[in-house]
């Protein structure tokens, strides 16, 4: 098993070839164990494998940390619902793309369903991190609602011999509410809705990209996927563009935004721009055919890259899960609008599932498509 022959380019079917990539391949027709074992061999797919693979248990790590915090609620809590398909969605994109490229040598069929069921994961993180932002750093999110946020500020105002108290509204006050009025309508109705229906379209261009657009396809894909970012970050773009909904001279710290958020927000953004640029420009190995078949070539940094987007994007929403729990009196509550509802299973989890059975559905009329396609040629594969 271990001694399998690797393969030049020239040696497999033009289907299983990448750009510059000109040794290092398995022929199509491993086995499910074989294909399990090449993890541990130096193939022009290991990398990609183990650089998406490794950071699930990392991401986990740093997801966790969570429930450790004062104030928290047990994890089963409505508060962290939006979290927990947050957590989802990160953990089935790490391991099917990690799973897509272990295992695309079984046979050029599955090679496409795994590659399909790969861009169905990554649509759903984008939804998933849409019902995190929703939640957690929508400008009305409704959070408080559950009631974790307002037994904390209770507790600390009567340990003081408080009374609970709004901020003393301003023209910058006034100004806030007017302009989140504005959206409103938008994030309470649109914004999750257009935030599925752009998943759904991304997966159907991304399937496609397999037969039709093939000399574009990398630049297609990178593409396709900024759309669904610029509908997710609507809540992030928000908070940095509006201004503090405190008078100057507010006893209370602004989180809108606070720099810490804005921070990782920036990186990671960076991080995603600089992962499309190694996905399309196909950089280090354009520049030297041959020589990154095995380690360093463009999609491995890719991989690196994506995650520490993923990484930044999670310490972004953690900042304001802690605001939300350590420090309640920092959401405008009391002068606002009525709230939108807290999280529950049909908003959260509800959606989530739903998202998924139309991203399945896609997947298997692509995957029946692929076997169409592909085999007779398979079949003549394993008699040659």
């Amino acid at each position: 098993m271990w001694s399998l022959p690797l393969l030049r380019h020239t040696d497999v079917p033009p289907r299983v070839t990448e750009n510059f990539i000109l040794s290092g391949y398995r022929f199509p027709d491993y086995s499910l164990l074989q294909c399990l074992v090449s993890a541990f061999r130096p193939t022009n797919e290991t990398g990609n494998f183990w650089t998406h693979f490794l950071p699930i248990f990392l991401f986990a790590f740093h997801f966790l940390e969570i429930f450790k915090w004062e104030g928290a609620p047990n994890p089963g809590d409505p508060f962290f619902y939006p979290a927990w398909n947050y957590f989802i969605g990160v953990f089935y994109l790490l391991l099917a793309s990690s799973m897509a490229h272990l295992l695309n040598s079984m046979s050029l069929i599955i090679r496409e369903i795994c590659f399909f069921v790969d861009y169905g994961t990554i649509s759903a993180y984008t939804v998933g991190s849409s019902l995190a932002y929703y939640y957690y750093i929508h400008p009305q999110a409704g959070i408080p609602k559950t009631g974790v946020g307002a037994q904390n500020a209770t507790g600390t105002q009567s340990d003081r011999g408080e009374e609970p108290s709004s901020p003393p509204p301003s023209c910058t006050t006034s100004s806030f509410y007017s302009s989140l009025l504005i959206f409103r309508p938008f994030f309470e109705s649109l914004y999750i809705p257009c935030s599925c229906f752009i998943a759904i379209v991304c997966v159907i261009t991304c399937c496609n990209t397999r037969q039709r657009w093939r000399k574009y396809r990398y630049i297609v894909r990178t593409l396709v996927f900024l759309l669904p970012f610029f509908i997710s970050s609507t809540p992030v773009f928000y908070r940095l563009l509006s201004p503090s909904p405190y008078p100057p001279n507010s006893p209370l710290p602004s989180p809108y935004p606070s720099s810490t958020m804005a921070a990782f927000f920036y990186r990671h953004c960076f991080w995603l721009v600089v992962s499309a640029v190694f996905n399309i420009s196909k950089i280090p190995e354009r520049l030297s055919p041959g020589k990154f078949d095995i380690w360093g070539h463009s999609h491995q940094w890719f991989h690196c890259c994506t995650f520490l987007s993923i990484l930044d994007e999670l310490h972004m929403i953690k900042v304001e899960i802690r605001a939300l729990l350590l420090h309640p009196s920092l959401v405008p509550a009391l002068t606002t609008p009525p709230q939108l509802p807290g999280p529950t299973l049909c908003s959260t989890y509800g959606v989530m599932m739903l998202l998924q059975g139309c991203i399945a559905s896609i997947i298997v009329w692509f995957g029946w498509c692929a076997y169409q396609i592909y085999a007779p040629e398979q079949k003549r594969l394993k008699v040659h």
